[in-house]
């Protein structure tokens, strides 16, 4: 239900609509119940995408209304810019874009350093910029960074390759502040299982005064910051981490801070970082890279490739414990980068591992699959005005509606020429997608 203060922000989007061609409204979020920081109002303003899976960690947001097809050439393109390897994706806040990504240098294939960058959200200009050293890793698969920046009002956070967390002025690109995770926090370089060390890939998460990163080490899983100064607030958890993000869910009136480890995932207290609740979910080498689902019926979906799966568990409260209660395990959505979209009662994602991908509709209740598809690589989604925007890892675009009846395609086209494995960002009409060479803005409107 939307407050006084949402609808305000909905109309004063209707008139921005129709004077701004580039930047429209985001909207309200879909699922009440996943608990944000300070102000819930916070990531819901129009116009923004603030975050790691937009204003709910779902890549649902609402939107005006999109086209119901494009043309053979696309959806227009509003303007693009070269811009050198990583996966982070969009961040929007404020008519600016912020990203990262590693520069290219002559004569070397990886860049002994990463940038975070700000732009002109309507031109893709330069803001500013702020260039740091950065170790490669094992970048065979692609290379860092692959943390997305977050935005909590007057601050941009991100967390590199080489755990290096640093704390921007938004506007005028101004460090304010730094931790090296590893020289600071005596926390492991890398993962600890994988046999590719690619570097750090969770994004970091706001709750109330303090920004929350996963670290690593004993005791240590997780750790909170004071936002304003970067004083250590708490550690906690003592399991091993994995590349996806935490979020906030609410379970039963409590928030608490969802971490999907190596082999687990966690209930946290996001005041105290005291451990709550652990369930199992063992995948080879910590590679639980998918963010969780969470439904206000207080079902959790989780997934991961590499001899793993997909589980769902219901959780609820007795008094000050939290119930887990595993409801299925099968293997039929092992999701290996991208997202999963919950859409009522179906999960829908793109399955698969170094072999095919298949595009799989399950029962979230019951695990059943309604259906199954081939034909498209491992993909990502974002959904907005009953439509779903998908972006396969060979640059192809696709518009489409998911339903338990099927996948039906309205538009696709070959957009990108390298590796995208970077999750679509849309605000209001115009949709950013990035690969490992350039970022593309396009106009989706009606």
């Amino acid at each position: 239900m939307r407050s006084s203060k949402q609808e305000w922000k909905c109309e004063m989007w209707n008139g921005w609509n129709t004077r701004v061609a580039l930047m429209a409204a985001l909207g309200v979020v879909m699922l009440p119940l996943i608990a944000r920081a300070q102000d819930p109002s916070d990531y819901a303003t129009a116009g923004e995408w603030r975050q790691w899976g937009g204003p709910t960690r779902d890549f649902r947001v609402e939107a005006p209304s999109l086209a119901d097809a494009w043309p053979e050439s696309g959806p227009t393109r509003l303007w693009s810019r070269p811009l050198g390897p990583g996966h982070s994706s969009v961040i929007i806040d404020d008519g600016r874009l912020y990203t990262m990504f590693r520069p290219q240098v002559e004569g070397a294939r990886w860049a002994s350093e990463e940038t975070v960058i700000a732009l002109e959200a309507a031109t893709g200009e330069t803001v500013w910029d702020y260039t740091y050293p950065s170790r490669p890793m094992d970048f065979n698969f692609g290379a860092g960074p692959h943390s997305s920046p977050l935005v909590v009002g007057n601050r941009l956070f991100t967390v590199g390759t080489n755990k290096q967390l640093h704390v921007f002025d938004k506007r005028s690109g101004e460090l304010l502040w730094t931790h090296d995770l590893v020289a600071d926090f005596n926390a492991p370089p890398t993962l600890i299982r994988p046999a590719v060390k690619a570097g750090y890939g969770a994004s970091p998460t706001a709750y109330k005064d303090m920004v929350i990163v996963t670290a690593g080490g004993p005791g240590q899983s997780v750790l909170a910051f004071r936002q304003e100064d970067g004083a250590l607030v708490w550690r906690g958890g003592d399991f091993l981490i994995s590349p996806a993000t935490p979020m906030l869910i609410d379970v039963d009136g409590q928030t608490q801070l969802l971490v999907y480890g190596g082999q687990t995932i966690n209930g946290l207290d996001p005041d105290t970082g005291t451990v709550l609740w652990t369930h199992e979910h063992e995948t080879q080498g910590d590679m639980n890279n998918s963010t969780p689902v969470w439904g206000d019926d207080n079902i959790l979906f989780m997934t991961s490739n590499y001899n793993g799966g997909g589980r769902a568990v219901q959780l609820s409260r007795d008094g000050a414990e939290t119930r887990v209660e595993e409801l299925w395990f099968n293997t039929r959505l092992a999701v290996m980068f991208g997202n999963v979209l919950r859409l009522g009662d179906y999960l829908y994602g793109s399955s698969g591992g170094f072999g095919p991908a298949i595009l799989t509709a399950l029962d979230v209740k019951t695990g059943e699959a309604v259906w199954q598809q081939r034909g498209y690589g491992r993909s990502s989604f974002v959904h907005a005005d009953g439509k779903a925007i998908m972006l396969s890892e060979d640059g192809r675009l696709v518009l489409a509606r998911l339903s338990p009846e099927g996948f039906e395609v309205l538009s696709s086209v070959a957009l990108l020429d390298t590796t995208a494995w970077t999750a679509p960002t849309l605000v209001g009409t115009t949709l950013y997608v990035r690969d490992r060479a350039q970022i593309v803005a396009l106009d989706v409107g009606e």
